[in-house]
């Protein structure tokens, strides 16, 4: 796994480093700015790119406009976002091209290492490892609205689960029921948020994410 981290702070980006090579992974380029990052990504051509959301020099979104960018220069690349914050332009920007190979943590989350490291390889497996204090900030920002109130308790819990990125075994492993069970009620979901089901966990989360930004 080939990878780049844009990170503007050097203590946390070189942090990352040392971290991820002693796990035995090749980080090829470490970027202070944007421009740094994509010159990097253009050069060694990385599997995976963490990246910062605020970044130089307005340190706003400038990390998810330079991810966007790179995946648009480098189609496949899978992106783990860290942020200090609840981003509304990770939903709104990155994730309109698709949620495979993607990732939002709270920067709090790459001091459990374990956790880090799991979502970093969905993330680069092409999968999807959104943070679950994400999840339920969006979740609890968007309940008042109609829908949402249709769905039953244990519903809002699978809902949760699935936009974080899970199967339907880890949901049903989450919540100690059957995958029959995680099943039924994904069905339930989706027909009360007129979402089409899809058995492939990105377009289960981009149609989760899509609903919880109306």
């Amino acid at each position: 796994m080939r990878i780049v981290i844009a990170e503007d702070d050097p203590l946390l980006r070189e942090g990352l480093a040392l971290l991820l090579r002693a796990e035995s992974l090749d980080v090829v380029a470490t970027a202070e700015d944007p421009a740094a990052f994509l010159a990097a990504v253009d050069e060694h051509k990385p599997d995976v790119a963490i990246v910062d959301v605020r970044m130089p020099p307005t340190h706003t979104d400038e990390g998810i406009v330079a991810a966007v960018e790179a995946r648009r220069r480098l189609p496949g690349l899978a992106v783990l976002v860290l942020s200090a914050y609840v981003e509304q332009a990770f939903a709104t920007d990155l994730l309109a091209g698709g949620a495979a190979g993607l990732g939002y943590l709270l920067k709090e989350r790459v001091g459990r290492v374990e956790e880090f490291l799991e979502a970093l390889h969905r993330v680069a497996g092409g999968g999807t490892a959104i943070d679950p204090e994400v999840v339920g900030l969006l979740l609890a920002r968007n309940r008042p609205d109609d829908a949402l109130a249709r769905l039953s308790p244990r519903e809002h819990d699978v809902l949760a689960l699935m936009a974080e990125g899970l199967g339907n075994t880890a949901i049903a492993e989450k919540l100690v029921v059957t995958e029959g069970a995680v099943h039924k009620h994904i069905r339930s979901i989706f027909a009360k948020l007129d979402l089409a089901p899809d058995d492939r966990a990105d377009r289960r989360v981009i149609a989760v994410l899509r609903y919880l930004r109306k």
